[in-house]
């Protein structure tokens, strides 16, 4: 037989988009339109109806300024001799564009008595005919496609987006649907796309090509709707031969993966929720087997508080488990840069939430979309009652192929939590013949697993499955060539692979770290600074308060706690923290954090006043004793030990505390830094140098930055200005259309030396780092991460060691040999690189770098743009636990009020000394009065604590992260902890 299949595809590549899906639907009468646009921001719906100026509105005519609203009035009557059975369907074309769903133009549909209807987008553009008449409203919304090709754009921002209208409406029209000739369009589609899958030779491919062939004959094209049933079944052979007996099982799961923030600013993302939520409740009521999967919490609190009547439908389908909420998170964060508290508090508010709402049980951690996924992460998702972990990010990979599906991972305490990859490499599925395809050849557990997992639907800016996905889903349950696919719950994939496979399934030990995205680390150091602060002043706040409401009887502010720590977790979404979203995000993230800080100096205020009555003392929230301050308690001002002599020097100056001596030259570098008690010079080279990066990433502008950046660098090392100001040098510079000020003080009696920078900084497509060449040869760091650290190489011997050129940290860095460690802590910073030198004599030292600032332009072109003030600590003879002290302290700076001596609430007793860290103490969310401790192990070893409460306690329980009991002590003489390295107890003390 000679070969046709070009010939039949393109025949019927120009049937299915010429003549069948534009006869799908038949137009039986135009729509009135009339149309009323919103001057400035969204209103209630309730408002638009009873209020909206409406005028009549041609079609083609324009509309939408960027992010405004119109709403379109579209009314009309079914023609007479339309038969009664016909489906009718109003479909609506606003002007949709290339751009998927959810980057452009969308709309939700209300009935006039104000109730939705469902959702409207380019892919799920129809509205069921309810009765002979028409009488609907459409809450256009005029969001512009912000991402084309990563070129900079104004549109991030309602200020410079501009006024000219985007859209143009196309079309808003009663027709019928026809359904033989819709189901039709399926047949070929997934018959199409399973031919093209499969090898040249498989003679089903051939047999498939044949029955596409006869179906193109059997239809007329003057009678399409007569001819569709004859040529369905000319294909009803090839649909109905069942799948082999080793198909892979596919779980598909209806999804729509909403960024909380993007290329959109919060209040879209509420709209987007609520159009999506409701096609979706739409979908579950005529399409019994759909499931669908839904995370973040905020998302639902979003839906209950702004369109109530769609949450309600939404209650009701969980309650029947058919819509189901996952991930048990306040929203899909990032992992990398949450604080330990902080990350255990996405899982505590994310899942008490759906527990209080639902009474649901969330079991699955759902981060499909972070970028990269924190070593710590499997205890803290553990001992927040969750059992299974999924992603898929890491096939984002640039450089290295991760080896495995499904598999067990190991987080930096020992803990393991099952996991699954999604080997279609996609959290938006469209259940194409090429998704399925590439699952099945991509699953890397062949052999012991025989099933994975599909989310399917459109997503990032929402929208969700469609009855086409479902119809195709249906067609590939039984299907031979092609995987088994079965519309079910997450927990009911999770449950049949580890029982099928979790006793062979491969352990992945450490981080899971994304080899690509590496610059949102820096990106919008302001959204950084702010999250970083708000974290250590809610742990203030909870400690004060919790100490006042102990000691004095205060009111403890429960519910300001709980909604500030919720507008945290909400800004540390996987687009928000990262820094990788328009402009109008990280203003209103600015905006958001400088409320935060205000309300929690208040509360904190509060707290000590009512501790504080006379006499001046000085606080300290850190864990660590410090200056003869208790830990977490008061005392008198420390006064300072010792002098700090400071002299001129070959045109520049000498501090000297008498445990260090700082040098720093006519250049503003510190070219020395002896350490006096050990005998040794800190440094290889001169430090504090900052240097300026030519930053130009292939793609991803706010989000990546690729290896050859470091080809290109220029070192800042002239000075405007060097003067010396008490015990601080002072020093100034100008690049480019920037100015720094650098400030070096070495404080009394400090085995440390402080470093702070105010950068007024202007620059575009530039990366500024602050380097500090360290005499330490080792070929590993250790990094901060949530409740503890991890280890990185530093060599590149492995391409898995090389894409690991910026990685993320804390509070601190640290490099060491043996006897000998240097850290670098910082308060506001999260990306760093370490790289070995070689000298020329011999040897390697290692250059410690953090980064800065950048100023990608897209999708912000103004990011980083403005003044910025940064501290950071060099910590020469540093052990673990002086840098995990350091990291504290200059994160906690101790405040001083009038009062008295405050003794602390709780005090730990640690072997070895300060391995066991206090990481917060607070009240128990119950409002029972309990306080409740949760401790850490620090230094990566077994530990002991004794843990005393400086108040009457009846009973110490171990809970889980959201205070549920795990097991019950007796207390005796204080509590008696034992701990694995890096274990998390969280203890509640019954007053």
């Amino acid at each position: 037989m000679h070969d046709d299949r070009t010939v039949v595809e393109q025949r019927l590549a120009r049937l299915l988009s010429e003549r069948l899906r534009p006869a799908v639907h038949r137009v039986v009468a135009g729509l009135d339109v009339t149309a009323w646009h919103v001057p400035g921001e969204p209103v209630p719906p309730a408002t638009a109806l009873a209020e909206g100026r409406f005028t009549p509105f041609p079609l083609g005519g324009a509309w939408g300024p960027p992010w405004r609203t119109t709403w379109f009035r579209l009314t009309g009557a079914v023609p007479a001799g339309v038969p009664a059975a016909a489906r009718l369907e109003v479909v609506v074309d606003l002007g949709w564009n290339n751009a998927s769903p959810g980057f452009q133009a969308e709309g939700l549909v209300y009935r006039p008595d104000g109730s939705v209807r469902k959702g409207l987008h380019p892919r799920n553009d129809w509205i069921p005919v309810e009765g002979g008449d028409v009488d609907l409203y459409v809450e256009a919304a005029a969001n512009p496609t912000v991402l084309e090709s990563f070129r900079p754009t104004d549109l991030g921002d309602l200020a410079t987006a501009g006024d000219a209208p985007l859209y143009r409406l196309v079309r808003a029209d009663i027709t019928v649907r026809d359904e033989v000739l819709a189901d039709l369009v399926l047949d070929l589609d997934v018959l199409a796309e399973l031919r093209q899958q499969l090898p040249a030779g498989e003679p089903r491919a051939h047999e498939i090509l044949r029955a596409i062939s006869r179906a193109m004959d059997a239809l007329d094209p003057a009678d399409l709707s007569g001819t569709a049933a004859a040529a369905r079944e000319a294909l009803a052979g090839q649909l109905t031969r069942p799948a082999h007996a080793s198909a892979h099982r596919i779980t598909a799961v209806g999804h729509a993966h909403i960024d909380t923030a993007w290329l959109w600013p919060q209040r879209e993302t509420v709209r987007k929720v609520a159009r999506t939520a409701a096609n979706v409740a739409d979908l579950l009521d005529t399409n019994p087997d759909l499931v669908y999967a839904m995370s973040s919490a905020q998302q639902f609190a979003w839906l209950e508080e702004h369109r109530p009547e769609v949450f309600a439908r939404v209650a009701d389908h969980v309650r029947r488990g058919r819509f189901v909420p996952v991930g048990g998170m306040w929203v899909e964060s990032d992992t990398n840069m949450p604080g330990s508290e902080a990350m255990a508090r996405q899982f505590v508010h994310g899942k008490r939430w759906f527990l209080e709402k639902f009474g649901i049980e969330t079991l699955e951690a759902w981060l499909p979309d972070s970028f990269g996924y924190s070593a710590a992460l499997p205890q803290i998702v553990k001992l927040s009652g969750t059992r299974w972990f999924l992603t898929q990010k890491i096939s984002w990979n640039q450089t290295n192929r991760f080896p495995h599906h499904t598999f067990w991972w190991e987080g930096i305490d020992g803990t393991r939590v099952f996991t699954h990859f999604p080997p279609a490499d996609t959290y938006n599925g469209e259940l194409t013949g090429a998704e399925l395809a590439h699952a099945v050849r991509n699953f890397r557990d062949k052999g012991g697993a025989t099933r994975s997992l599909l989310p399917f639907g459109h997503g990032d800016g929402g929208g969700g499955p469609t009855r086409e996905m479902i119809a195709r889903a249906r067609r590939l349950s039984d299907l031979e060539g092609a995987p088994r696919v079965v519309m079910e719950a997450p927990q009911a994939f999770f449950e049949a692979a580890q029982r099928e496979y979790g006793d062979q399934a491969p352990v992945w030990v450490g981080e899971l770290y994304l080899e690509l995205h590496r610059a949102t680390y820096t990106s919008q150091a302001a959204t950084k600074r702010g999250n970083r602060r708000s974290e250590h002043l809610l742990r203030e706040a909870e400690l004060w308060c919790t100490t006042a409401t102990v000691r004095t009887g205060a009111d403890y502010p429960y519910e300001t706690l709980d909604r500030l720590w919720k507008t945290v977790l909400l800004h540390q979404f996987h687009d928000i923290l990262p820094g990788s979203s328009i402009a109008w995000v990280h203003r209103e993230a600015r905006e958001a954090y400088a409320r935060v800080e205000a309300e929690l100096e208040s509360l904190i205020a509060g707290a000590l006043r009512t501790e504080a009555t006379a006499g001046v003392v000085a606080f300290n929230a850190s864990p660590f004793a410090r200056d003869g301050l208790p830990a977490m308690g008061a005392g008198h001002p420390p006064v300072a030990a010792g002098i700090v002599r400071a002299e001129a020097r070959d045109g520049g100056y000498v501090l000297d505390n008498g445990r260090l001596q700082v040098t720093v030259d006519s250049r503003g570098l510190v070219v020395s830094v002896l350490d006096l008690k050990a005998g040794r010079e800190v440094l290889a080279a001169p430090a504090n140098l900052l240097q300026l990066h030519r930053d130009e990433p292939n793609q991803w502008d706010a989000w990546d930055v690729d290896p050859f950046y470091r080809d290109l660098v220029t070192d800042v090392d002239t000075t405007t200005e060097l003067t010396l100001a008490g015990d601080t040098i002072r020093v100034s510079r100008a690049f480019g259309a920037s100015t720094v000020l650098q400030e070096i003080t070495l404080p009394a009696g400090a085995r440390r030396v402080d470093f702070r920078v105010e950068v007024d900084w202007h620059e575009s497509e530039k990366f500024l780092k602050v380097a500090f060449p360290l005499d330490v040869h080792t070929d590993r760091a250790r990094y901060e991460t949530q409740y503890g650290h991890l280890e990185r190489a530093t060599h590149e011997n492995t391409s898995w060691d090389a894409a690991r050129f910026e990685v993320c940290a804390h509070r601190w860095v640290r490099v060491a040999e043996p006897g000998y460690g240097v850290a670098l802590a910082n308060d506001s910073t999260y990306g760093h690189d370490v790289r070995r030198v070689a000298k020329p004599g011999g040897g390697t030292y290692s250059v410690v770098r953090l980064s800065l600032l950048r100023a990608p332009r897209f999708p912000d072109p103004e990011t980083d743009q403005g003044r910025h003030a940064m501290r950071y600590a060099l910590v020469p003879g540093a052990t673990v636990a002086d840098a995990v002290r350091a990291g504290y302290e200059i994160n906690l700076p101790v405040r001083t009020v009038r009062g008295e001596p405050v003794e602390p609430l709780v005090h730990v007793r640690a072997n070895p000394p300060e391995s066991v860290v206090v990481e917060a103490v607070k009240l128990a969310d119950d409002r029972s009065g309990d306080v409740v401790v949760r401790v850490y192990e620090a230094l990566g070893g077994r530990a002991t604590a004794h843990l005393r409460a400086d108040f009457p306690v009846t009973a110490a329980t171990e809970t889980d992260l959201l205070e549920r009991d795990l097991e019950r002590d007796a207390l005796q003489d204080g509590l008696l902890l034992r701990l694995r390295p890096f274990q998390i107890v969280t203890v509640r003390l019954s007053r």
